[in-house]
């Protein structure tokens, strides 16, 4: 199987301006994905999508490719970053003629994966029978039990409400964050498609400490946090 990683990067992020090469406990931070990326095997080529020359700069200089300047239309806030897969998968059969058998997103802002997390992504979707493969964390709140939804009246009830009463989160349904770690996705689905649960899912688990998604200051400093810990290293 022969699979490209793509790191989809803007360079105009408003939780955490800059914080694409922002210091990372000692790299920047897209640094540390295009390192996890380059340590898979599997992976034939690491390829960066950015609108920001600064970014581009960066990511060549830890050895990723950059071989075009994402359109600024598909780089604004409200731009779906799908497009941008599409953008870059179609960049890849022009220059190559072919499609890789797998696209691998390896966000940024997922510092604390390991490389063997995209490892096992790229062995779930290796099986078969799945158009993507995400990553995902254990839940703190659940939409059944304490996750709440306000209604027009000005009251709260929760967002799936149970079809007889329960007291406890043991007996509700089990439920996952989606994560930011990896994703591994059947070229072809992306360009056919337009959302990721519009084709068949699976996901790999991972601990919470691994799946942090660094959208603000908050959560940049808990991640530079969790990687100087003992228990990361």
């Amino acid at each position: 199987m022969r699979a490209i990683a793509f790191i989809f990067a803007r360079g105009g992020s408003k939780g955490l301006p800059g914080k694409n090469i922002r210091p990372l406990c000692g790299k920047p931070l897209i640094a540390w994905s295009i390192e996890h990326a380059r340590a898979v095997s599997r992976i034939a080529r690491v390829i960066v999508s950015t609108d920001s020359e600064e970014i581009a700069a960066v990511a060549r200089d830890y050895g990723a490719e950059v071989p075009f300047i994402r359109p600024a239309d598909l780089a604004r806030d409200e731009s779906p970053e799908w497009l941008a897969w599409r953008h870059a998968l179609e960049f890849v059969r022009s220059e190559e003629s072919r499609l890789p058998d797998a696209m691998v997103s390896v966000p940024a802002t997922a510092p604390l994966r390991f490389p063997e997390d995209i490892e096992r992504c790229l062995d779930l979707f290796a099986e078969g029978d799945s158009d993507v493969v995400i990553t995902v964390s254990a839940s703190h709140r659940s939409p059944y039990f304490n996750m709440v939804r306000e209604f027009g009246n000005g009251t709260v009830g929760l967002v799936i409400p149970p079809a007889t009463s329960i007291s406890r989160r043991q007996d509700v349904p089990e439920v996952f964050d989606m994560a930011t770690v990896a994703y591994v996705a059947r070229p072809e689905f992306v360009l056919e498609r337009n959302a990721v649960f519009e084709g068949r899912v699976k996901a790999i688990k991972l601990p919470l400490e691994r799946a942090i998604d660094i959208d603000s200051l908050y959560d940049f400093r808990l991640a530079e946090f969790l990687m100087q810990s003992k228990e990361h290293n």
